[in-house]
């Protein structure tokens, strides 16, 4: 099969987006607003019969004083990644792009190839042997994914740098974390929890913290705590006009796109935490918090708010996003996976990002100066 490709209106986009079940949040029309230096386009797949068969956000950065521009499409495009000919989706949407003066295309195939439960984590944590969460069985090896990077591989896709040691990719989360939702009640998910989780939820109500839906005029507060988490955790943080113009742009889209959730003591907001949806797929996005009475938990009765209105909503899955592939103690970012695992939670690993050279010359340069940066 070899399907026509042309940019879309925003509607027929949505409209795509709103028969699937699950479609990333950086794959629907209005992320493109949310990244205003980058030049979005919506993109559309159409079959003989000229039905909408696949969709994706591309978004366009152009490099200075050329015309040219490296091409991405973040956790997308949203084609079938199974079909037998995948070339046939592909390779039009390279002609397309060249055509556009991309030098170099970057994707995200939202294709899993392996889940670790949360008991293989735990597991693996203890294990003194293991490094990395590869160095486990995981507990579901997904057999098509092998089949598409090798096709992919052979098309001249490369795969993208996965970034350090942490296992965290220059782009996008190759190792999530997710709570499954669907066919589950509340019951059974908190039953899901570990001791640890259970036990500080109760403290958190025993205490009295509060967690409350804010909204647009609350992301100040929001961001203060985030910039607290940034000095602390030490990355740097986004300023407070990109959470604004985020809220702006994807509940212009649909209201419940994005959710802005504080946990409230005494007075004080001690944590907060943005959420986001698309379809029946939910995403704790970011999150802060500060240091001060951590004792009463906010952050564990944060995230339990969060997860019982995504069940409300008719979520299937609750995404914690990114997470460590390494299990080693001395790992910074391990207790971040514990956190996260101890939910329920099963490690869940992508495919990860994979580059295609349109330019060899000009690839091969750009990518040189941005590893130096």
């Amino acid at each position: 099969m070899s399907c026509r490709l042309e940019a879309i209106t925003r509607e027929e986009h949505l409209r795509f987006v709103a028969t699937r079940p699950s479609v990333s949040h950086m794959q629907v029309p209005s992320w493109g607003d949310v990244k205003p230096d980058w030049q979005a386009e919506s993109l559309g797949w159409f079959d003989e019969d000229d039905r909408l068969v696949g969709a994706g956000l591309v978004l366009l950065r152009p490099l200075p004083r050329l015309k040219r521009a490296l091409a991405y499409l973040p956790e997308g495009p949203v084609i079938d990644w199974d079909a037998a000919d995948l070339e046939g989706w592909l390779r039009p949407m390279l002609a397309y792009l060249k055509r556009r003066g991309a030098f170099s295309v970057r994707m995200g195939p939202p294709v899993v190839t392996r889940r670790w439960s949360a008991e293989a984590v735990k597991a693996a944590i203890s294990d003194p042997g293991a490094r990395r969460l590869g160095d486990v069985r995981a507990t579901t090896q997904e057999p098509g994914a092998a089949e598409i990077a090798g096709r992919l591989r052979r098309m001249g896709w490369q795969q993208a740098d996965a970034g350090g040691e942490d296992g965290f990719a220059a782009g996008q989360p190759r190792y999530v974390c997710q709570v499954t939702l669907a066919g589950r009640s509340l019951e059974q998910i908190e039953g899901g929890f570990n001791q640890q989780w259970r036990r500080n939820i109760k403290k958190a109500e025993k205490a009295g913290v509060k967690v409350v839906q804010g909204g647009y005029e609350d992301l100040p507060d929001f961001h203060r705590l985030y910039v607290e988490t940034a000095e602390r955790d030490r990355f740097v943080p986004r300023p407070l006009p990109y959470f604004q113009r985020m809220w702006t742009a994807l509940t212009a889209e649909d209201p419940d796109r994005m959710r802005l959730y504080l946990a409230h003591h005494d007075g004080e907001v001690l944590a907060a935490a943005t959420m986001l949806t698309v379809g029946e797929h939910v995403w704790y996005s970011y999150g802060a918090s500060t240091s001060r009475r951590r004792e009463v938990q906010p952050n564990n009765a944060l995230q339990w708010r969060m997860m019982c209105d995504a069940h409300e909503l008719g979520a299937s899955v609750y995404d914690f996003r990114g997470i460590t592939d390494t299990v080693q103690e001395d790992n910074p970012l391990l207790g971040l996976l514990r956190f996260k695992a101890g939910a329920g939670g099963e490690a869940v690993e992508y495919l990860g990002e994979w580059e295609y050279p349109l330019n060899k010359v000009l690839h091969k340069a750009v990518s040189l100066y941005l590893s130096r940066r």
